[in-house]
């Protein structure tokens, strides 16, 4: 930093750094500017970089978590824009009950690994079965608060158990 910026003789805070801007030629009696800088970021600022970070790190963690909050949004949109998109979202939910029949049929599979397709194609049916009702009466309906959020923590307890095994 020049010199001539720097302030001498002046008592600041601690912490904080004061930087001078010299007279602009042609104004002799103007008071120069004063500029007060702070050198630590607020506590506000720390937290909101510490969950930021935390978030960032664990985003592929957090897949079913972003995908129910876009549920929730998708579904409050079509409601507000066309409460009828419900009625055309409906058959859409017996299709992972369609695709488990078919691989079923192609792969015959028991134990574990006919459990785990049960499992997502009735989850998977049951988020769109939310999502078509969600969109006909609204996200905040009844009682289908309640059924996006037992949906979601069990998308996210699988999702987060099959991260760990594979």
């Amino acid at each position: 930093m020049p010199s001539r910026a720097r302030a001498r003789g002046v008592k600041t805070a601690a912490g904080v750094h004061t930087v001078r801007i010299p007279r602009q030629r042609g104004r002799r009696h103007a008071e120069p500017f004063i500029v007060v800088v702070p050198e630590r970021p607020s506590l506000t600022r720390e937290a909101a970089a510490v969950l930021g970070g935390l978030l960032w790190r664990s985003r592929h963690a957090l897949v079913p978590t972003a995908l129910a909050l876009v549920a929730v949004v998708v579904a409050g949109l079509l409601h507000v824009m066309a409460w009828w998109s419900g009625l055309l979202l409906a058959p859409v939910a017996a299709g992972p009950l369609a695709w488990l029949l078919i691989v079923q049929r192609r792969r015959p599979a028991t134990g574990t690994v006919l459990a785990w397709r049960i499992g997502l194609a009735a989850l998977v049916s049951s988020a769109l079965a939310w999502l078509a009702t969600a969109a006909a009466a609204g996200p905040l309906a009844g009682a289908l608060e309640l059924w996006w959020l037992l949906t979601w923590i069990t998308a996210q307890s699988a999702w987060l158990i099959v991260r760990r095994t594979h």
